[in-house]
């Protein structure tokens, strides 16, 4: 299976997030396909440097270019180096085994990615100057079929949530700046806490596009939360609240920041990744036993320390729970229905703990903060414990994502 790539159009094409349609198109299939699998078609060679892909510059129409490049003999999957192309809808084009086009707009701003067999080559109009009359022509002749939404595998498991495949047309300011929107929350997950969801956002989105117009690589952006996330413990034993909490509500942050920025970007990595979510699993009991610490509890039959152990080991029983969950069921706990996913905006997890223990402290109430902080957590271990008894072991129905 090769991949085909018009490069006709492509100056006029907006780059999202600083990156031009051709750059994300080419980290979209590193791992997908080789180099030498990829052909650059069009009537002028302005195409950036892509090592080992082929080139075929050539002035003919794009019907054309795209017969004689089917006439070789292989499949292959056709997209315009114009749009901005979901690098999950390249995936499944690449493993079908029919031929199908996948379709999105409509007018000037339509656009088409097609995956055409060689038995397909005699059907394609010689003179046809885009993919969207290609796939009009075939679509009209019964060649070929509309890839629908309930056919594609929708659901993302990092973001447990559905998400139809998209493709972009991105031919101005005004549409580049729309889609830079939306792809920006796409990439919020389908359940999460509050503030994550409703709080950082105005925060959030100029911090992605900060680091995105200054080619700020997500990883930088993890270990300044891992910096901060520690330069937090030391605060709190201390007992200098004030400053740990604006280190952690910054951490918080800059957690929904990294994430975002790989994945709008394409520069996600197996290290950032293991950084990203080692991190969301670390720090938390530091931050427990430094609350309890900050608060006077400096020797074990402390009742605030003993409290901090409890709440600890809360913590880390819960997420036991959950891996054993994933593992039962095959995806998150929190996306095995409805009920679990509003669960998860209030439910004991970093954000929520330290809201908690922040408007205790402010009220005065620190000790109280810490009893509260530790009986939602063991709430919540009790919670988890019985949804995953019901969904991985209980329910006579295996559960599914829901699409919403």
């Amino acid at each position: 299976m090769r991949l085909w790539i018009e490069t006709g159009a492509q100056a006029r094409a907006q780059a999202l997030f600083g990156l031009p349609p051709l750059e994300r198109l080419r980290r979209s299939i590193a791992k997908l396909v080789s180099s030498e699998d990829v052909i650059l078609s069009g009537p002028v060679d302005e195409s950036p440097a892509w090592i080992g892909a082929r080139r075929d510059v050539d002035t003919s129409a794009l019907g054309t270019r795209l017969r004689r490049a089917l006439g070789q003999g292989e499949a292959l999957v056709a997209v315009d180096a114009a749009n901005a192309i979901d690098p999950r809808l390249i995936r499944y084009l690449l493993d079908s085994g029919e031929d199908v086009v996948a379709s999105r707009g409509e007018g000037t701003m339509r656009a088409v990615v097609l995956r055409l067999s060689p038995a397909q080559a005699e059907s394609i109009p010689p003179q046809a100057a885009n993919l969207c009359e290609v796939a009009d022509a075939l679509l009209a002749a019964g060649r070929i079929t509309l890839l629908g939404d309930h056919a594609f595998p929708a659901y993302v498991d990092k973001l447990r949530r559905f998400l139809p495949y998209w493709i972009y047309a991105v031919d101005d300011v005004p549409t580049r700046r729309r889609l830079e929107r939306r792809m920006f929350w796409d990439n919020y997950k389908g359940s999460t806490d509050l503030l994550t969801r409703w709080v950082f956002p105005p925060l959030v989105w100029p911090l992605v596009r900060f680091c995105t117009r200054w080619r700020i690589h997500p990883n930088t952006v993890t270990v300044l939360s891992i910096v901060l996330a520690f330069a937090a413990v030391p605060l709190f034993a201390r007992g200098d609240f004030l400053a740990g909490f604006i280190c952690a509500y910054a951490m918080s942050v800059l957690d929904s920041v990294d994430g975002k920025v790989a994945r709008v970007t394409l520069t996600d990595s197996k290290i950032g990744n293991l950084l990203d979510h080692g991190l969301d699993q670390v720090h938390p009991p530091f931050w427990y036993f430094a609350w309890a610490w900050g608060l006077g509890a400096h020797t074990p039959d402390a009742p605030l320390y003993q409290l901090a152990v409890w709440l600890i080991i809360f913590y880390v029983a819960d997420r036991i729970v959950l891996g054993i969950a994933r593992h039962r069921i095959g995806f998150a706990l929190h996306a095995a229905g409805r009920l679990d996913e509003r669960a998860r905006s209030f439910i004991a997890r970093r954000n929520i703990t330290m809201t908690i223990m922040a408007l205790a402290l402010l009220s005065g109430a620190g000790a109280a903060g810490l009893y509260a902080v530790t009986a939602w957590q063991g709430l919540t271990l009790a919670w988890h414990s019985a949804r995953t008894a019901w969904h991985g072991f209980l329910s006579p129905r295996r559960p599914r994502p829901e699409a919403r």
